[in-house]
């Protein structure tokens, strides 16, 4: 019982800022390395992370663990149609189904806190899944749970809350866990989301990170080794206007960078025809695609100040983890190089090649859109 004046004890989330590399099985990959981040003193954006016990408490509360068994039970991987199905069917009953009670009072009152860090009295968040064992040195599945960006009010919070948790049963999350647990010679029922099938412990779990948006002038992502070659004395940095779903996405041909990791110096630049950025929605909820003035479309969008802020913070970020690092940034609207510069998430390299193996891409957005499932063929814009 909680003493008349005192703070109600938190069950179910944490600052990201007290959050380590210990805190991965409770709270997933994104979370834990966004408070690695933290403690390295790295600029992240302010936030809150809730931990699978908050999943676990709105399926049993919910009851659909047992719809979750029975539909998964007996599927095949190779059955596409019936994965797509029971994904269909999985995914509209978690989004319609209520929150908890307590889950839903502890997101609202996290969130409440997050308002000192913005101007606006609904502050806008990213609602961002942080799924168990995404970001280890040995997954390949990033980029396969959602994420909502420009999330305003505890409402909409809540319900994007819901909506990461529905995106552990994607047709594409399902089968990937499905084909790795064939690997493994395990049941492809435990890794399709079945609890109750050969002695398995429980269904996959789904932590989610919270994060003050980032009003992104421009953002991007960068790998602390050349991901095509493998070369770890240079930095391979994509950059475009805007938000960075356009990047990701496949959707714009961004500006492309290689950085000497030792000197900072530019070793190879090539300017990008960004036609489209995403944006804050005019009304402050959700982002908008919009159209590039045609005088930025070809315009260098980072400046030489702001690609050694980029070097500096590469070096930093792959010192604390260890290990080649695949960053992802934003640069906000308001401010100056470097204070302005945001590291929204970092995950260790999975795909660069040994030198004397041929890469896999052919270059370095390749396999930045590969990664996030993307087909990385040239298309019009």
């Amino acid at each position: 019982m909680t003493a008349p004046g005192a703070a109600p004890v938190a069950r179910y989330s944490r600052s990201l800022s007290t959050l380590s590399r210990a805190d991965e099985p409770r709270f997933g990959g994104k979370s834990s390395g966004l408070g690695e981040l933290l403690s390295a003193g790295i600029q992240v954006p302010a936030g809150f992370a809730l931990c699978t016990a908050a999943f676990r408490t709105f399926l049993t509360e919910a009851g659909l663990q047992s719809l979750i068994d029975e539909r998964l039970a007996s599927l095949s991987p190779d059955d596409l149609g019936g994965v797509q199905s029971a994904c269909a069917e999985l995914t509209e009953a978690i989004c319609s189904a209520p929150m908890p009670a307590a889950v839903q009072e502890e997101i609202a009152r996290a969130y409440g806190e997050l308002g000192g860090h913005s101007s606006d009295a609904a502050a806008a968040v990213a609602v961002r899944s942080s799924a168990i064992g995404e970001d280890s040195e040995s997954a390949t599945f990033a980029g396969q749970q959602q994420t909502f960006l420009w999330v305003a009010g505890a409402h909409n919070v809540i319900d994007a809350v819901r909506d990461c948790w529905a995106s552990l049963y994607s047709p594409t999350a399902v089968s990937y866990r499905a084909r790795a647990a064939s690997a493994d010679r395990g049941p492809a029922s435990v890794a399709l989301g079945a609890s109750g099938a050969s002695g398995a412990t429980g269904p996959p779990a789904m932590g989610v990170a919270v994060q003050v948006m980032v009003d992104a002038l421009v953002s991007g992502v960068m790998f602390t080794c050349n991901p095509v070659s493998g070369d770890p004395s240079t930095i391979a940095v994509n950059a475009s206007w805007g938000l960075g779903e356009a990047v990701v996405g496949g959707e714009v041909t961004p500006d492309e960078y290689r950085l000497s990791k030792v000197t900072g110096e530019v070793l190879h630049e090539r300017i990008g025809d960004k036609l489209v950025e995403y944006v804050a929605a005019p009304g402050g909820a959700g982002t908008v695609r919009r159209d590039v003035a045609p005088e930025r479309q070809n315009l260098r969008c980072l400046s030489d100040t702001e690609l050694r802020a980029l070097v500096e913070l590469a070096r930093r970020v792959e010192r604390h983890f260890g290990s080649h690092q695949d960053i992802e940034w934003a640069i906000a609207r308001n401010g100056s190089s470097p204070t302005n510069l945001f590291v929204l998430q970092s995950r260790p390299v999975t795909a660069v090649p040994k030198r004397d193996q041929k890469p896999p891409a052919s270059t370095a957005i390749a396999l930045v859109m590969s990664t996030f499932g993307v087909d990385p063929a040239p298309r019009d814009t």
